[in-house]
């Protein structure tokens, strides 16, 4: 059922939905994707970013994403929010009306039935007007980025050809993914034997009916009821039959392994928390947010605390434009609870950076390759593009993905398999790699995470005009990687010694590591040999070559003793080993001095 929560409004005509064929442009923003709810813009900054008024080309937006500054009433009041809509409404002239706080603690506001592209115009400007706003951005809707095939059953070379699969089978011998939760943010779950073991709870987050045709909005149940579309909706001139995405996205990642019959997921160990924000011609952004957010462990008003955290998230979805404001908000708190967010780089062959989220931050974007290591077809591409893995081309129905998926064409009726291609396939792969990882090492960090996945891939084995990325992802190599690495005894040494200013600015000391090739071990030695006549005003931290800073030693005021000369050990196995690595030392008191004599790492 749909709300209007403390609206000004009445009761108003249904709204149209936004056409899912006309994705491909939705905002443009100058502004910084930073988490402005949370945090007043600089002196002299705009209030938001500049923004078109439509939610996609020629569609102009019936809801919109207000982000306001901490200080602000309306950042935190649902009724002083309402009031600033009915306000902002009527110095517009339009029909404007407070619907919900979203996880991040963005406003979602409703422009009523039908606007114009100048009326939303007129209201995004008085938004824009208001010093006490940090963005507004159009409510986008999202779609599916796969394209769907039925055919029958057939091997998942994928995961272990030679010439481009994964190399999944020799992760396997370290971990198969136990004790991490995947959240899949997509369509939702249908039922099936070959995946229902790995399934934990997850939520249904559309609140639109229209959307979700499964006759309620909000509620616990992510069943997948069918997203298929008569001729005429969604801006399709055919009908489409029902994709149960999510479910082979699912299957991808974790359906059941060893079990006697079905396909093997890359991480079968750990388990799935199906997050339903597709449906009927897609998803609104506002609720892939709070999806985000409370598949991360954050707080969305109205819903239950997640009983089962994802520390992977999955979304094989998207659509075009800059990454919003709020989207970006999002994804930055999920990765500040230690959530790794993967995307798909989206299917229109084009440059990845005309697609969100995948040009969001803070996510790591993952292109398509085909059966023999090329970049697919229909991929996109460019530099903000992380890494690539296999997504499968259905022309040749056996070189596509084959996953869990439902045989009903609406409704669902008989669980099946079949050969899916795209990068919401491709996506997957990522995913139940980073789930092997966290497995198999759970401090990593999902900077750490996307680092190591880069750092050990191989070189694509076919073409990628536009650029893929790192290269295809290797699984068995990065598990290895994380796990521990290996430990050779090489030191590598600076024996320059820096002075240390009093309570002054931190000095650094280089070492530059070349040769070695994958990554550092999970017990780097550090060793460090500082003269100081009071070791206690000292912080020591080793910075790795993509900038990671590692605690060595922190300020302690009451250790009054003479010198650092010891050895401390690191877990770097998520940092490639060569490069350029730094030792930072600060002097953070008065009165005494020091001199860093040298240093040395041990691998």
């Amino acid at each position: 059922m749909r709300t209007s929560s403390s609206s000004s409004r009445g009761s108003s005509p249904r709204r149209k939905l936004i056409s899912v064929a006309a994705l491909s442009v939705a905002l443009l923003t100058t502004a910084s994707a930073q988490a402005a709810v949370a945090q007043d813009a600089p002196s002299g900054a705009p209030a938001g970013p500049a923004a078109r008024t439509e939610a996609a080309p020629g569609t102009p937006a019936e809801r919109l994403i207000v982000g306001y500054k901490s200080g602000a009433a309306e950042a935190k009041s649902d009724k002083a929010a309402a009031a600033d809509a009915a306000a902002k409404g009527e110095k517009a002239g339009e029909d404007v009306g407070f619907r919900r706080r979203l996880g991040t603690g963005a406003a979602l506001v409703d422009l009523g039935a039908k606007p114009t592209t100048a009326d939303v115009a007129d209201v995004v400007a008085e938004y824009r007007a208001d010093p006490q706003v940090a963005y507004v951005v159009p409510d986008r809707l999202n779609k599916p980025l796969a394209t769907p095939n039925d055919t029958e059953y057939g091997k998942q070379w994928d995961l272990f050809e030679s010439t481009a699969g994964m190399r999944v089978p020799g992760a396997w011998d370290l971990t198969t993914g136990s004790g991490v939760t995947v959240a899949v943010i997509d369509t939702g779950y249908v039922t099936h034997s070959d995946l229902a073991a790995n399934i934990v709870g997850g939520y249904d987050f559309i609140s639109d009916t229209a959307v979700s045709v499964d006759g309620n909005g909000r509620d616990s149940n992510p069943a997948d009821p069918g997203d298929w579309y008569a001729a005429g909706e969604c801006g399709q001139a055919t009908g489409g039959s029902s994709s149960w995405h999510g479910t082979h996205v699912a299957g991808t990642i974790a359906a059941a392994t060893n079990n006697g019959k079905g396909v093997a997921g890359i991480a079968y160990g750990a388990k799935i928390s199906p997050v339903r924000v597709l449906g009927k011609c897609g998803g609104y952004d506002s609720d892939i947010i709070d999806a985000i957010t409370w598949a991360s462990g954050g707080t969305v008003s109205g819903v239950p605390a997640n009983a089962d955290v994802a520390k992977v998230i999955n979304m094989s979805l998207g659509g075009g434009g800059a990454c919003s404001t709020a989207t970006q908000s999002a994804i930055n708190g999920a990765v500040s609870r230690g959530t790794t967010v993967v995307v798909a780089a989206g299917n229109e062959n084009q440059n990845a950076a005309n697609s969100s989220p995948a040009n969001c931050g803070n996510v790591i974007t993952v292109a398509a390759t085909d059966r023999s290591g090329n970049r697919a077809s229909y991929s996109n591409y460019g530099t903000i593009v992380d890494i690539a893995a296999p997504g499968g081309e259905t022309a040749t129905a056996a070189n596509g993905i084959l996953s869990t998926l439902n045989s009903g064409t609406r409704t669902p009726s008989t669980e099946n398999y079949a050969y899916y291609q795209g990068t919401s396939m491709a996506t997957p792969h990522i995913a139940g790699l980073a789930a092997l990882m966290k497995s198999a090492n759970p401090a990593l960090t999902p900077a750490q995470v996307e680092s190591a996945i880069k750092s050990n891939a191989r070189a694509l084995p076919g073409t990628c005009s536009g650029g893929c990325g790192a290269g295809l992802a290797d699984a068995a190599k990065t598990v290895q990687a994380v796990k521990g690495g290996t430990s050779t005894g090489s030191t590598y040494s600076s024996t320059t010694a820096v002075a240390i200013p009093d309570n002054g600015s931190a000095i650094e000391s280089p070492i530059t590591v070349s040769g070695r090739g994958g990554n550092a071990p999970s017990g780097l030695r550090v060793g460090v040999d500082i003269t100081h006549t009071y070791r206690g005003d000292l912080v020591v931290d080793l910075v790795a070559p993509d900038g990671s800073v590692y605690r060595l030693k922190s300020a302690d005021g009451s250790d009054s003793a003479d010198d650092v000369n010891t050895t401390y050990t690191v877990n770097a196995s998520g940092e490639t080993a060569d490069g350029t690595w730094k030792l930072r030392v600060q002097d953070t008191a008065s009165y005494d001095t020091g001199r860093l004599n040298g240093w040395r790492l041990t691998f």
